[in-house]
């Protein structure tokens, strides 16, 4: 039976104006669901392989119907726990051509933001998994959910499992006393595999390669370099992938991915990725395509490649959740990626 993947982290319920708006330009709001640990499990799922989601929600309608989404997409949400506290809310106003896009965050006295180390039994939450993951997220929403990430990543590699850890920065949640390199250089020790881009390890691990991601040519010596870097200093981590955007504007891309497993440097395809639907989870299908390909497919090339295609066909879906098969994936590993109707 295989290995059942777990993350640990928040979700939030998504509020978005319509098509390309601005907030309240005319006056509704789209709303889904969406956090970065909640993305991987549902992409993974979505993949076909088992996939369980833990976190902290309220009792109430909203996160009844959060959970119930979850089911539907296949992911377990048997270890959530109810507790105190609110759902976790987040405004996206998606940009278009040089309108760059905007998210604020209203998540301050969520239940996970209330808890504790002591909080979830790990015993229960982790059965049956062969991998854990988390991101740098986590960390950055209070200090008691600092000290959670922490129990939770140690109680995993206690276990024996495989603990993965997306950096994923947001300057805008590390507000609570501690940096993001005072709280995430101790975690990161706890990680075997390690995934981000070059702002978060920057921001999160202290250091610094010179990048510039807006003159649409990223020299790849750079990030051979950077992760060699983050393997030095970190012995214990066996590998670390980082994802290669060239920002041409919000509505146009390229994007690739690299892998340093200490004994290969490995480079995915680049794709070009014109009239981007969403760019909100695409960093977490990448978690999502790399983690289930390092579990099912046969090298790391094979993995990052899959990572990299799924990630790329995110950016045509709204929402934060990923909606393509394995299969699909494969499709644009072949050479699909023509966009011609299927019929």
């Amino acid at each position: 039976m295989p290995k059942t993947l777990v993350t640990f982290g928040e979700i939030m319920l998504r509020l978005a104006p319509p098509g390309f708006e601005r907030f309240l330009q005319t006056p509704q709001f789209v709303a889904t669901f969406g956090g970065g640990e909640a993305n991987v499990a549902v992409a993974v799922a979505g993949f076909g392989a088992p996939a369980r989601f833990v976190t902290v929600l309220p009792a109430n309608p909203i996160a009844d119907a959060c959970a119930g989404e979850l089911r539907r997409l296949n992911v377990d949400t048997s270890a959530i726990l109810r507790a105190k506290g609110r759902m976790g809310v987040y405004y996206l106003e998606p940009g278009a051509n040089q309108r760059p896009s905007k998210v604020i965050y209203d998540r301050e006295n969520s239940s996970i933001a209330l808890s504790a180390p002591g909080a979830i039994d790990w015993e229960q939450a982790l059965a049956g998994a062969g991998w854990f993951h988390i991101t740098g997220i986590t960390p950055a929403i209070s200090s008691g959910a600092a000290a959670l990430a922490l129990e939770a990543v140690q109680a995993a590699r206690a276990r024996g499992l495989t603990v993965s850890c997306d950096l994923n920065y947001r300057k805008n949640l590390w507000k609570w006393g501690k940096t993001a390199l005072e709280v995430m250089t101790a975690l990161f020790r706890h990680v075997d595999v390690g995934i981000a881009n070059e702002e978060d390890i920057q921001m999160t691990l202290g250091l610094k390669v010179d990048i510039d991601i807006e003159s649409g040519k990223l020299d790849r010596d750079e990030y051979r370099r950077l992760t060699d870097a983050v393997l030095n200093q970190y012995p214990q981590l066996k590998k670390i992938g980082v994802t290669l955007r060239e920002s041409f504007s919000a509505s146009h891309n390229g994007w690739a991915a690299c892998l340093n497993n200490r004994d290969q440097f490995l480079v995915s395809r680049r794709y070009d990725v014109t009239h981007i639907v969403d760019r909100v989870g695409v960093g977490d299908c990448f978690a999502g395509g790399l983690i289930y390909g390092l579990m099912n497919l046969s090298s790391d090339l094979e993995a990052l490649e899959f990572a990299a295609a799924a990630s790329c066909l995110k950016h045509s879906l709204y929402g934060d959740f990923n909606r393509f098969s394995a299969e699909e994936v494969q499709g644009l590993i072949k050479g699909g990626g023509s966009g011609r109707v299927q019929r």
